[in-house]
């Protein structure tokens, strides 16, 4: 499709969100796109495909990838995490690097705008978006959009919550601009190109996430091993959530298997919600110590499987 119904001629594009862990990249892209297709929650490095949520604006089709946080990576996990992101921003036609308003310039903030210089091809427009703007003071905002500007060269800096929606329709209605004219990549009304199976596991991950502590939700993934839609219109989903050890196994299952059924109606309900009919949602638990080695997880995941540093 190369023209809307109007005539009026179409653009598309790829606009990558970057920023640390916990910046609200996720939050901005649910909101943009207007429904929940990247998981949100209080735990660092929880995003870990590049997952895209298509949002129309206008003739334009804007299409997000929302990158995993940049942070300094340890494990094999995270160095394919850190590529993915790196490689998801080079590859988009507009950058929108995200920081939160009361944390500012940080170390973290400083090394992302240092490795853009060297990662970010020349010309390619890199806008500042400010999150969380409600929680700190005009002055604050203002020295903080000085200081950053001084330090990267941005074309535009917006100032948003993406939580509240605040300043969040002007940064669409400039992307939509940015974007290069064109054909769409996808149909009007489809959300993301994520396959529906990933979308559901990532939706029952994150159930996982808030509900457990500490270090295990990072030893945890999810894979749907069985999607099958049945002729009531009802879907059942069979997924299994593999951990590193025994231990994590009774964790996750809880007293009497009473932790993984909650999560199981928690993710059930949400899953529905999202596809719009009646879902029949069955969970196990296996134990794979060395699932974080294994390149078939990593593929399912989205992400690539190699030695070597990020």
């Amino acid at each position: 499709m190369s023209d809307t119904p109007n005539a009026t001629p179409t653009r598309a594009g790829f606009v990558a969100l970057i920023g640390e862990p916990n910046a609200g990249k996720s939050t901005l892209l649910n909101r943009m796109v207007g429904a929940k297709v990247s998981i949100v929650t209080h735990k660092v490095q929880t995003t870990r495909t590049r997952i895209r949520g298509v949002a129309m604006q206008g003739a334009s089709q804007i299409v997000f990838v929302d990158t995993p946080g940049l942070f300094r990576p340890r494990r094999r996990l995270d160095r394919a995490m850190v590529k993915a992101a790196w490689g998801g921003a080079a590859d988009a036609d507009v950058i929108v690097l995200l920081i939160e308003a009361q944390r500012g310039l940080t170390a973290g903030v400083a090394s992302i705008i240092e490795r853009m210089r060297d990662q970010i091809p020349l010309g390619q427009p890199v806008a500042l978006a400010i999150n969380k703007i409600d929680r700190v003071r005009a002055e604050v905002l203002l020295a903080l959009t000085e200081k950053m500007n001084e330090a990267y060269g941005f074309v535009k800096t917006f100032m948003i919550s993406a939580e509240k929606g605040y300043g969040v329709q002007d940064l669409k209605e400039w992307l939509a601009a940015e974007v290069p004219a064109g054909a769409w990549f996808y149909p009007e009304d489809q959300l993301a190109d994520m396959p529906m199976r990933m979308i559901a596991a990532e939706m029952t991950r994150e159930k996982l996430t808030l509900r457990l502590h500490e270090e295990l939700p990072y030893q945890l993934t999810v894979e749907t091993e069985a999607w099958q839609d049945k002729p009531d219109g009802s879907t059942r989903i069979d997924q299994v959530v593999y951990v590193a050890r025994d231990g994590h196994k009774g964790i996750v299952l809880g007293n009497k298997g009473e932790t993984i059924k909650s999560i199981g109606q928690s993710a059930r309900a949400e899953i529905s919600e999202f596809l719009g009919r009646t879902v029949h949602l069955f969970l196990q638990v296996k134990v794979r110590p060395n699932w974080l080695e294994e390149p078939e997880r990593f593929t399912e995941m989205g992400l690539e499987f190699r030695d070597g540093d990020a």
